[in-house]
C-alpha cells in the first residue's frame, strides 16, 4: 500500500526518549498478521489546545513530587488505547522521581482491567468506557476518574489511494452493518469525489476482545445510525454483524496493516506510529474533521461533567470537535486498598496530574490532556481518597 501523506498537525518529527524506554515494556496484546504492528507510539506536537489541560504546578500546597520516597510496585492492567500513556509515565516517574516506585501495566482491555480491578488482582484498573450500574455493582468501593482524552480513527488499507478518505456515520454504520460492502458503493464515493477507489470487496475488521474503544466506537454508532442502535447498540463487546477479529489494538492494527482492502478502528497513536491512512470524518456539523489533539479536546466543550465523571462526549456538537473522542478512565479504590500500594499510586497520580512533564507526554502521545475546568474536580477526588480501610489518606499529604 502506498502509505497517505501524512498531514500536518498530527505527527511530528523525533523520538521523545522515554518513548524508547517504554517500548521494552510488557504488552498483552497481539497480532493477527505477518507484521507486527508498533505498540509505542510516535510523538505528535504539542499545540495550543494541548496545552490548556492540567496545571503546571502542583495544586494547593502539595507538591508534585509528593511520592518521591515511596517505595512500590504498583500493578494495573486494562485500556489499550491510554496504555501507552500510562507505560511512560511510569517509565518517567521511576527515572526522574521515586526510583523505589516501579509501574507494571498490561495492556489487555478495558473489559479485562475491569474484572480484574473487580477481583481485586491489581491496584487499579483502566477503561475507556464509563462502568456500567451493573459493574459498579460489582465493585462497591470503585472510583472512577478521567485522565486523558483519545481518538479512535478509521484506519484503512487501499492501494493506490493517497488522498485522506472522508466517511461520515451512516456510511460507517454501513460498512460494520454488511450492508455496503464494497469500497466502490455509491455512499462511499459521493463522499469521496475525485478519488478512484476499487471495486473490492471491504473487509472489516473489529476489536475481539472486550474493548472500551469499542464501547466509544458503538456509542457513536448508536447516535448516528438508528438502524445501528437497534440492531447492535453500545457494548464494549458487541455482537458483529460482519468482519473478522483483531486482539487489542496492535491485533486490529496487524490485521488492516496485512489485509489489501480492509478497514478498522484503532486509537490515533497506533495509526500514527504504524503509518497507517485514516480518515477525516463528518461531525454534526457537516464539517469533515481530521483527527488531532485539538479536535478531540474540542469533543470536551460544553459537556456537562457529572460528579461521577461518566459521560459521553462523542458526536459532540462543537463544529470543530472530532465525533469519535472519549475520556479514558483510571478506576481505583475509595478506602478498602493497602495504604503500602495505594499510597504510592496515589502520589504518582498527583505527580501526572501536576508536573508538566507528564502532561508533555500526553501530547506528544497525540492524547488530549484534561480540561482544566476538571482537574480541580479530580484533585478533590485523590485529596478524598482512603486506604486501609478508610483509615488514612491515600494521598501522602491530602485528607
Amino acid at each position: 500500500m502506498k502509505l497517505m501523506k501524512l498531514r500536518k498537525g498530527v505527527l511530528a518529527a523525533g523520538v521523545l526518549a522515554a518513548i524508547a524506554a517504554v517500548s521494552t515494556a510488557a504488552v498483552a496484546c497481539g497480532s493477527s498478521g505477518s507484521s507486527t504492528p508498533t505498540n509505542t507510539p510516535a510523538p505528535a506536537p504539542t499545540t495550543a489546545a494541548g496545552a490548556t489541560g492540567a496545571p503546571s504546578e502542583a495544586s494547593g500546597s502539595i507538591p508534585a513530587d509528593v511520592g518521591k520516597n515511596d517505595s512500590a510496585q504498583i500493578t494495573g492492567a486494562g485500556s489499550t488505547l491510554a496504555g501507552p500513556v500510562y507505560q511512560a509515565w511510569g517509565v518517567n516517574y521511576h527515572n526522574n522521581v521515586a526510583k523505589g516506585v516501579q509501574l507494571n501495566y498490561q495492556l489487555v482491555g478495558s473489559g479485562a482491567g475491569v474484572q480484574q480491578f473487580t477481583a481485586g488482582t491489581v491496584d487499579f484498573g483502566a477503561s475507556d468506557a464509563p462502568m456500567s450500574d451493573q459493574e459498579l455493582a460489582a465493585a462497591p468501593d470503585a472510583q472512577e476518574i478521567p485522565t486523558i482524552i483519545g481518538a479512535a480513527v478509521m484506519t484503512y488499507n487501499l492501494s493506490g489511494v493517497t488522498a485522506p478518505l472522508k466517511l461520515d456515520g451512516p456510511t460507517i454504520a454501513g460498512i460494520y452493518l454488511g450492508t455496503i460492502k464494497k469500497w466502490n458503493d455509491a455512499a462511499i464515493t459521493s463522499l469521496n469525489p475525485g478519488v478512484k477507489l476499487p471495486s473490492s470487496d471491504i473487509q472489516v475488521v473489529y476489536r475481539s476482545d472486550s474493548s472500551g474503544t469499542s464501547y466509544a466506537f458503538t456509542d457513536y454508532l448508536s447516535k448516528v445510525s438508528p438502524e445501528w442502535k437497534s440492531k447492535v447498540g453500545t457494548n464494549k463487546s458487541p455482537n458483529w454483524p460482519v468482519g473478522q477479529g483483531g486482539k487489542g489494538s496492535a491485533g486490529v492494527t496487524g490485521v488492516v496493516k496485512n489485509t489489501p482492502n480492509a478497514i478498522g478502528y484503532v486509537e490515533l497513536n497506533y495509526a500514527v506510529t504504524n503509518k497507517l491512512a485514516f480518515a477525516d470524518i463528518k461531525n454534526p456539523s457537516g464539517a469533515f474533521i481530521t483527527a488531532s489533539i485539538p479536535s478531540s479536546a474540542a469533543a470536551a466543550d460544553g459537556v456537562t461533567i457529572p460528579p461521577d465523571f461518566r459521560v459521553s462526549i462523542t458526536n459532540s456538537a462543537n463544529p470543530t470537535a472530532y465525533p469519535i473522542s472519549t475520556f479514558t478512565y483510571l478506576l481505583l479504590y475509595k478506602s478498602t486498598g493497602k495504604c503500602s500500594q495505594q499510597t504510592p499510586l496515589i502520589d504518582f497520580l498527583w505527580w501526572a496530574f501536576h508536573d508538566p512533564a507528564p502532561q508533555k507526554t500526553v501530547t506528544e502521545l497525540s492524547f488530549s490532556p484534561l480540561p482544566a475546568k476538571i482537574q480541580p474536580a479530580v484533585d478533590t477526588v485523590l485529596k478524598n481518597l482512603k486506604c486501609d480501610g478508610g483509615t488514612k489518606p491515600s494521598l501522602r499529604t491530602g485528607g
